[in-house]
């Protein structure tokens, strides 16, 4: 089932929902409601305030599959996200399974790859511009123990971070070094859309290359 604003694709076998907030046909509205049916998995297209957040966790909590959307800059961000939504730490250690990040760079054309063709002629393929499709970038945060402890406790972020990396998390940024070193984009894309960190020169992919 899903709560959606608006719909864009209709998909067979799922029992979908727009969200009409004039009438009071809200996200948390039709969460609410959508727990009635007593539903598997619950889809929310996003999370928007406390009351819709509120209903969620206590979905989750229950035993339901919520997935839905925050606007946040990273994966970990999701959580001080939620919990300025008013959301209690405790319960959001014990409801939140995982935060993927995700973040669409331009592809480089594989014809001309990216280098303006010579003879003022244009790349037929990508028409000059250098770029032809697009590819995802993602990080995911898995909470385990650890990670739901530093949640709980509502550590720092500097600490969760730290926690998730122990158990597995990697920044989106690691993922757009090896698809530069790959040759699928290039460093000026990746910069437009992803932080990179200072501490490692991004030109550096020697070692990637080796890998």
């Amino acid at each position: 089932m899903t709560c959606e604003d608006p719909i864009e694709y209709e998909i067979d076998g799922i029992n979908q929902s727009m969200v009409n907030e004039k009438v009071g046909l809200t996200f948390a509205a039709q969460l609410r409601a959508t727990l009635r049916q007593d539903p598997d998995v619950i889809l929310v297209g996003e999370i928007r305030d406390k009351e819709t957040a509120d209903t969620a966790v206590r979905a989750a909590l229950t035993g339901h599959l919520v997935l839905s959307t925050l606007h946040c800059n990273d994966a970990p961000s999701a959580v001080p996200r939620l919990v300025d939504m008013g959301i209690d730490p405790y319960l959001l250690s014990t409801s939140l399974i995982g935060v993927m990040g995700q973040r669409l760079v331009r592809k480089q054309c594989r014809v001309c790859h990216g280098k303006p063709l010579t003879e003022n002629t244009l790349c037929s393929h990508c028409h000059g511009v250098g770029y032809k499709g697009r590819t995802a970038v993602h990080e995911i945060m898995t909470v385990n123990t650890k990670v739901a402890a530093a949640i709980g406790r509502t550590a720092p972020m500097e600490d969760l971070l730290r926690e998730a990396a122990f158990s597995g998390y990697r920044a989106m940024e690691h993922e757009a070094r090896d698809l530069i070193a790959r040759g699928i984009t290039d460093e000026e894309e990746a910069r437009r859309h992803i932080f990179f960190s200072d501490s490692i020169p991004v030109a550096d992919y020697s070692d990637l290359r080796a890998a």
